[in-house]
């Protein structure tokens, strides 16, 4: 997908037109796109590189074929556009609030680093350079540090969010590409396998702050590195989170295809029901993206089945997967029918999972009690809804996740419509002290 690039205001005639506003208010983005190329002189191809889609995309749209959804993808068009937020639904976008005087520009998504591929040095880049010299060869002992680091950063991304981690995850991924360049044989493998879980990771920490090109770059990366080893099994790791990806990114065809790829992947490299389980639950969660009941129905009961022909041999699946548990597989479950519009299903679930999980799961705490609040509100259950919604942003307010906050900010959004009721005053009240 293309990246976002700088765009001036629209012509304040387009914005005052009625047919401009009406277009707005329906979302009708077949109808803003062709005012914005009439009227504005921006033709599909701009539009694709301002808003960080695809040219063939941006045409499906105008033609009518495909629709905008996703809250994501339209909060990148307002902000390549630069269409006011309130026109759209939205709250006000960055760019509208002045900035400061004095501010020093810092890209929003800085170019990854690849391990064993030559890049521009920086003065950090320098100063690790010389490191690297002191270090001198890597040992069993580093690649020990090494795995050690990694699953301290998994344990820290699950309970305080990714976003502040990138630079440190990033760092150890430069470090290794350095150590790969001395190390041989054994040593040069597993090293190898470690800047791929660094790679996947510095994708996921880039995914949790909602960059999303960032992110599939160094999800790519994490492909290239595991395809190298003949890592099949990990390489299907790497596709989920790309399907993952792709469903948040508003891209639901193209996240079943990653899932499905996922699946295969998984199965040439042997008996593995539990990754299975996991891999046919991302299918669902895509599934229910495209509103294919059918079909996401049909990947939860695949999901359930591989589930049970993995009890009992928990322990021979890979150590990146044990973190599916029945817990996860029940509110994941949940998950799915909140997004498939299924909410009288999804409830149960999601609270008897938010029952079960470890207080110190906080992301997925938050993001568990936001689709309890999304599927409660669905039903009408306003109460209860805000008090969900109110312990997503107790537990948002404690973490560093755009992701997480995002949603709740959506779910602010929807409530809307009831904002002079007590229990939505309430939660706005709350929500204002913790957010600001």
């Amino acid at each position: 997908m293309a990246r976002s690039q700088a765009h001036r205001a629209l012509p304040a005639d387009l914005l005052a037109s009625a047919a401009w506003q009406e277009a707005c208010r329906a979302r009708d983005f077949a109808r803003i796109f062709r005012l914005v190329k009439v009227k504005a002189g921006i033709y599909p191809s701009r539009i694709a590189a301002l808003c960080g889609m695809t040219p063939s995309r941006v045409g499906e749209i105008m033609a009518g074929r495909r629709g905008l959804a996703h809250i994501d993808v339209i909060e990148r068009v307002s902000d390549g556009l630069r269409i006011p937020g309130a026109m759209l639904g939205l709250a006000h976008r960055p760019w509208e609030i002045p900035a400061p005087a004095r501010t020093e520009d810092r890209p929003a998504e800085p170019s990854p680093a690849v391990p064993g591929e030559p890049q521009r040095t920086e003065p950090a880049e320098e100063l690790d350079d010389l490191l690297a010299l002191v270090d001198g060869r890597a040992t069993r002992s580093t690649l020990t540090a090494l795995r050690s680091s990694v699953q301290d950063y998994w344990r820290r991304d699950n309970a305080h969010g990714g976003a502040t981690l990138r630079p440190a995850v990033v760092g150890h991924l430069r470090y290794v590409g350095r150590l790969l360049d001395s190390a041989e044989g054994g040593l040069r493998h597993d090293l190898q396998g470690v800047a791929a879980e660094l790679a996947r990771l510095s994708g996921w920490a880039y995914f949790d702050a909602r960059q999303y090109s960032t992110a599939r770059t160094y999800f790519t990366q994490a492909l290239k590195l595991s395809h190298t080893q003949g890592d099949s099994l990990f390489m299907a790791n790497v596709l989920s989170c790309m399907s993952l990806l792709a469903t948040y990114d508003g891209n639901p065809n193209d996240a079943v295809a990653l899932a499905c790829r996922a699946q295969d992947g998984a199965r040439a490299a042997g008996e593995q029901p539990l990754v299975m389980s996991m891999l046919h639950l991302r299918e669902a969660f895509a599934h229910a993206a495209l509103r294919d009941a059918q079909a996401c129905h049909q990947a939860v009961d695949r999901s359930r089945d591989q589930y049970e022909r993995s009890r009992g041999h928990e322990v021979e699946a890979p150590d990146w997967v044990q973190y599916f548990d029945e817990t996860k597989l029940l509110v994941d479950t949940g998950i799915a029918y909140a997004r498939l519009g299924d909410p009288a299903r999804a409830e149960p679930l999601i609270t008897e999972g938010l029952r079960r999980e470890n207080a110190d799961q906080q992301r997925g705490r938050a993001f568990h009690a936001y689709w309890l609040a999304s599927a409660q509100l669905q039903l009408g259950k306003l109460d209860e809804a805000c008090t969900s919604a109110s312990l997503a942003l107790d537990l948002a307010a404690a973490i560093d996740s755009p992701r997480v906050s995002s949603h709740v900010q959506e779910l602010h959004r929807r409530m809307l419509p009831y904002a002079r009721e007590a229990p939505v005053l309430a939660f706005e009240q709350r929500m204002r002290e913790a957010l600001g």
